[in-house]
């Protein structure tokens, strides 16, 4: 097995492929950098789930665009925002976002095969809404995944301010005056949408990769908002370029190039917040000071 994924590998005619990919480093580079930006977003506001239900929902748009000949991108993008409304409407009643997705995931899952069940065309077009399919990527879709993207990050560094204000405490944040129900379902509506552009680089099954574990592993080494999501776009962007970068040298798929990167980043993020967490402890300690002795009386 060694030996078989060894000679998967070959950097001969490297450029002349890395030329041939352009268009997918580009898309791969701008959405890694709305990834980065939503990603810390998600962690603060806990709805990792929430990216896996939109994404199989999104799944299921794109089977059915698929199975009736549409578009399969706007497909995904329909099928993510109809989610992500769903979810974020009902959980404003229910108050507990994780059992609304937990109904919808499976649904979703279930439509998406269904549809594919029903797709008689190529295979190879199945595989691709499952894990991805950006080494493909045209002319056409790379505009409309890069101005969706642009966007999307600008949207959010407009309400930048109320929306982390509502993410870090949504009760102080009400007693403020700020619509918090508003910039919730606002916020859901833009993360269906980037997480229906970033299955076209992943795919349904592995979209957690790229929009949430970068900013998880950047929240592991600061707490400072600001830095959070600038390691948190490097490494959405490392993993996505890179990932593609590694591919193009041989036969195996983009995802596991992804999800491998991602989590290695994790690994290295959790050790270096934890070895800081040993340091500081003995410091806090030393400086705590320490109580008098108690004088016997005389």
């Amino acid at each position: 097995m060694i030996e078989q994924i060894r000679s998967s590998f070959t950097l001969e005619g490297y450029w002349e492929l890395f030329d041939l990919v352009s268009n997918s480093v580009i898309t791969a580079g701008v959405l890694g950098l709305m990834g980065g930006v939503i990603g810390v977003f998600i962690m603060l506001r806990r709805t990792a789930l929430v990216v896996h239900g939109i994404a199989e929902i999104s799944f299921a748009g794109a089977a059915l665009a698929l199975l009736i000949g549409l578009d399969v991108v706007a497909g995904s993008a329909v099928g993510a925002v109809i989610a992500a409304a769903l979810i974020g409407v009902l959980s404003l009643r229910d108050k507990d976002v994780s059992a609304v997705t937990g109904v919808l995931m499976p649904f979703g899952l279930g439509l998406g095969i269904l549809f594919l069940s029903l797709y008689q065309g190529r295979s190879a077009n199945k595989f691709g809404l499952l894990t991805g399919q950006i080494i493909g990527v045209d002319d056409i879709q790379t505009r409309t995944l890069v101005t969706g993207a642009v966007l999307i990050t600008a949207v959010l560094v407009v309400i930048w301010r109320p929306l982390m204000f509502a993410s870090a405490d949504p009760q102080l944040a009400r007693a403020r005056g700020i619509s918090v129900n508003a910039l919730s379902i606002g916020f859901m509506v833009l993360l269906g949408a980037a997480v229906a552009m970033s299955v076209q680089i992943i795919g349904a099954l592995l979209v957690l990769a790229l929009l949430v574990v970068p900013a998880a592993a950047a929240l592991r080494v600061t707490s400072h908002p600001s830095s959070a999501v600038l390691l948190s776009m490097a490494f959405s962007v490392l993993a996505s370029v890179g990932g593609i970068m590694l591919a193009i040298t041989g036969t195996i798929p983009i995802s596991p190039y992804i999800t491998t990167i991602s989590f290695v980043i994790y690994v290295i993020c959790l050790l270096i917040g934890r070895g800081r967490g040993r340091r500081q402890r003995p410091q806090v300690q030393r400086r705590r000071p320490t109580a008098e002795p108690e004088q016997s009386p005389v």
